[in-house]
Protein backbone atom coordinates (compact mmCIF):
# COMPACT_ATOMS: atom_id res chain seq x y z
CA UNK A 1 0.00 0.00 0.00
CA UNK A 2 1.52 3.16 -0.94
CA UNK A 3 0.09 7.08 0.74
CA UNK A 4 -1.17 9.14 -1.66
CA UNK A 5 -1.55 13.10 -1.39
CA UNK A 6 -4.45 14.33 -3.67
CA UNK A 7 -4.06 18.21 -4.48
CA UNK A 8 -7.35 19.44 -5.30
CA UNK A 9 -9.63 22.52 -4.18
CA UNK A 10 -12.84 24.54 -4.85
CA UNK A 11 -14.16 24.06 -8.76
CA UNK A 12 -11.75 21.61 -9.72
CA UNK A 13 -12.96 19.48 -12.56
CA UNK A 14 -15.56 17.21 -10.93
CA UNK A 15 -14.54 13.54 -12.71
CA UNK A 16 -10.55 14.49 -12.14
CA UNK A 17 -11.06 14.73 -8.75
CA UNK A 18 -13.37 11.97 -7.51
CA UNK A 19 -12.09 9.59 -10.18
CA UNK A 20 -8.35 9.29 -9.31
CA UNK A 21 -9.42 9.39 -5.53
CA UNK A 22 -11.79 6.38 -6.06
CA UNK A 23 -9.07 4.58 -8.48
CA UNK A 24 -6.37 4.96 -6.04
CA UNK A 25 -8.51 3.74 -2.98
CA UNK A 26 -9.89 1.07 -5.27
CA UNK A 27 -6.22 -0.42 -5.57
CA UNK A 28 -5.48 -0.49 -2.18
CA UNK A 29 -3.48 2.79 -1.54
CA UNK A 30 -4.07 5.65 1.10
CA UNK A 31 -5.43 8.75 -0.31
CA UNK A 32 -5.10 12.02 1.47
CA UNK A 33 -7.55 14.90 -0.18
CA UNK A 34 -6.46 18.11 0.71
CA UNK A 35 -7.27 21.52 0.05
CA UNK A 36 -5.57 24.68 1.41
CA UNK A 37 -7.57 26.29 4.46
CA UNK A 38 -9.80 23.32 4.50
CA UNK A 39 -9.55 21.12 6.61
CA UNK A 40 -10.54 17.27 7.21
CA UNK A 41 -14.47 16.86 6.72
CA UNK A 42 -14.86 19.87 4.70
CA UNK A 43 -15.85 19.90 0.81
CA UNK A 44 -15.14 21.73 -2.08
CA UNK A 45 -17.28 22.54 -4.77
CA UNK A 46 -16.29 20.91 -8.48
CA UNK A 47 -17.20 21.92 -11.56
CA UNK A 48 -18.03 19.50 -14.48
CA UNK A 49 -16.07 20.14 -17.73
CA UNK A 50 -17.72 19.08 -20.94
CA UNK A 51 -16.75 18.72 -24.47
CA UNK A 52 -19.69 19.96 -26.26
CA UNK A 53 -18.47 21.49 -30.00
CA UNK A 54 -17.62 24.52 -28.66
CA UNK A 55 -14.24 26.18 -28.93
CA UNK A 56 -13.92 25.42 -25.03
CA UNK A 57 -15.01 23.43 -22.65
CA UNK A 58 -18.52 24.08 -20.82
CA UNK A 59 -18.90 24.21 -17.28
CA UNK A 60 -21.49 22.64 -15.00
CA UNK A 61 -22.05 22.73 -11.56
CA UNK A 62 -20.13 19.42 -9.76
CA UNK A 63 -20.71 17.58 -6.25
CA UNK A 64 -19.12 18.34 -3.39
CA UNK A 65 -16.49 16.73 -2.66
CA UNK A 66 -15.23 15.75 1.19
CA UNK A 67 -11.88 16.39 1.95
CA UNK A 68 -10.71 13.64 4.34
CA UNK A 69 -7.17 15.14 5.35
CA UNK A 70 -6.20 18.73 6.64
CA UNK A 71 -3.84 20.58 3.99
CA UNK A 72 -2.05 22.18 7.33
CA UNK A 73 -1.12 18.56 8.58
CA UNK A 74 0.50 17.81 5.13
CA UNK A 75 3.69 16.61 5.58
CA UNK A 76 5.97 15.68 2.16
CA UNK A 77 7.66 13.29 3.44
CA UNK A 78 5.44 10.65 4.29
CA UNK A 79 3.68 10.46 0.95
CA UNK A 80 4.99 8.20 -1.82
CA UNK A 81 3.24 9.69 -5.04
CA UNK A 82 1.21 13.33 -5.56
CA UNK A 83 -1.24 14.09 -7.27
CA UNK A 84 -2.59 16.86 -9.05
CA UNK A 85 -6.05 17.64 -10.49
CA UNK A 86 -7.11 20.54 -13.01
CA UNK A 87 -10.33 22.37 -13.64
CA UNK A 88 -9.97 26.21 -12.25
CA UNK A 89 -8.69 25.38 -8.90
CA UNK A 90 -5.29 25.19 -10.26
CA UNK A 91 -5.04 29.02 -11.08
CA UNK A 92 -5.47 29.73 -7.27
CA UNK A 93 -3.19 27.06 -5.79
CA UNK A 94 -0.25 28.19 -7.65
CA UNK A 95 -0.26 31.02 -5.59
CA UNK A 96 0.47 28.85 -2.49
CA UNK A 97 3.96 28.83 -1.10
CA UNK A 98 3.17 25.71 0.58
CA UNK A 99 1.67 23.99 -2.26
CA UNK A 100 4.75 25.04 -4.42
CA UNK A 101 7.02 23.53 -1.95
CA UNK A 102 5.06 20.04 -1.45
CA UNK A 103 5.43 19.92 -5.85
CA UNK A 104 9.24 20.56 -5.72
CA UNK A 105 9.75 18.35 -2.91
CA UNK A 106 8.24 15.21 -4.62
CA UNK A 107 10.29 16.74 -7.93
CA UNK A 108 13.56 16.62 -5.67
CA UNK A 109 13.29 13.51 -4.39
CA UNK A 110 12.18 11.61 -7.82
CA UNK A 111 8.74 10.73 -6.51
CA UNK A 112 5.76 9.88 -8.67
CA UNK A 113 3.58 12.75 -9.80
CA UNK A 114 0.22 12.81 -11.67
CA UNK A 115 -1.34 15.67 -13.06
CA UNK A 116 -4.07 16.65 -15.51
CA UNK A 117 -5.56 19.46 -17.26
CA UNK A 118 -4.99 22.54 -15.82
CA UNK A 119 -3.26 20.98 -12.83
CA UNK A 120 0.10 21.49 -15.02
CA UNK A 121 0.18 25.32 -14.04
CA UNK A 122 0.83 24.22 -10.54
CA UNK A 123 3.74 22.56 -11.88
CA UNK A 124 4.66 25.07 -14.23
CA UNK A 125 4.48 27.53 -11.10
CA UNK A 126 6.34 25.38 -8.97
CA UNK A 127 8.87 25.85 -12.14
CA UNK A 128 9.73 21.87 -12.49
CA UNK A 129 9.06 21.39 -15.88
CA UNK A 130 12.18 22.95 -17.40
CA UNK A 131 13.42 20.09 -19.68
CA UNK A 132 10.80 17.67 -18.84
CA UNK A 133 8.23 16.24 -21.79
CA UNK A 134 4.64 16.83 -20.57
CA UNK A 135 1.35 17.35 -21.95
CA UNK A 136 -1.75 19.57 -20.60
CA UNK A 137 -5.19 21.00 -21.55
CA UNK A 138 -3.65 22.59 -24.68
CA UNK A 139 -4.40 26.51 -23.22
CA UNK A 140 -2.03 25.34 -20.92
CA UNK A 141 0.76 24.73 -23.40
CA UNK A 142 2.06 27.74 -23.72
CA UNK A 143 3.12 28.40 -19.75
CA UNK A 144 4.82 24.83 -20.21
CA UNK A 145 6.82 26.34 -23.66
CA UNK A 146 7.45 29.20 -21.13
CA UNK A 147 8.77 27.82 -17.99
CA UNK A 148 11.26 25.33 -20.13
CA UNK A 149 9.32 22.38 -20.63
CA UNK A 150 8.41 20.35 -23.86
CA UNK A 151 4.57 20.57 -24.45
CA UNK A 152 3.39 17.69 -26.05
CA UNK A 153 -0.15 17.83 -27.71
CA UNK A 154 -1.82 14.91 -27.71
CA UNK A 155 -5.62 13.48 -28.07
CA UNK A 156 -7.33 13.92 -24.36
CA UNK A 157 -7.20 10.22 -23.98
CA UNK A 158 -3.93 10.13 -23.88
CA UNK A 159 -1.21 10.45 -21.34
CA UNK A 160 2.71 11.38 -21.34
CA UNK A 161 5.31 9.78 -19.02
CA UNK A 162 8.48 11.88 -18.60
CA UNK A 163 10.27 9.56 -16.23
CA UNK A 164 8.23 9.80 -12.22
CA UNK A 165 5.82 12.43 -13.98
CA UNK A 166 2.50 11.29 -16.18
CA UNK A 167 0.69 13.96 -17.61
CA UNK A 168 -2.94 14.04 -19.26
CA UNK A 169 -5.24 16.48 -20.74
CA UNK A 170 -8.03 16.19 -19.52
CA UNK A 171 -10.40 13.17 -17.75
CA UNK A 172 -11.18 11.21 -21.14
CA UNK A 173 -7.79 10.06 -20.22
CA UNK A 174 -8.14 8.76 -17.10
CA UNK A 175 -7.89 4.43 -17.89
CA UNK A 176 -4.13 5.77 -19.14
CA UNK A 177 -3.23 8.51 -17.08
CA UNK A 178 -4.12 6.19 -13.69
CA UNK A 179 -2.41 3.12 -15.53
CA UNK A 180 0.65 4.73 -16.21
CA UNK A 181 0.82 6.39 -12.48
CA UNK A 182 0.28 3.49 -11.08
CA UNK A 183 3.13 2.12 -12.81
CA UNK A 184 5.47 4.77 -11.40
CA UNK A 185 4.60 4.39 -8.03
CA UNK A 186 4.72 0.31 -8.59
CA UNK A 187 2.00 -0.75 -7.96
CA UNK A 188 1.25 -4.18 -9.36
CA UNK A 189 -2.35 -5.36 -10.03
CA UNK A 190 -3.04 -9.31 -10.13
CA UNK A 191 -5.79 -10.47 -12.29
Amino acid sequence: MKKILLLTGDYAEDYETMVPYQMLLMVGHEVHAVCPDKKKGEAVKTAIHDFEGDQTYSEKPGHNFQLNYTFDDVSPEAYDGLVIVGGRAPEYLRLNAKVLDIVKYFFEKDLPVAAICHGIQILTAAKVVSGRTLTAYPAVGPEVTLAGGNYKEVPPTESVVDGNLVTSPAWPGHPGFIKAFLDVLGTKIML
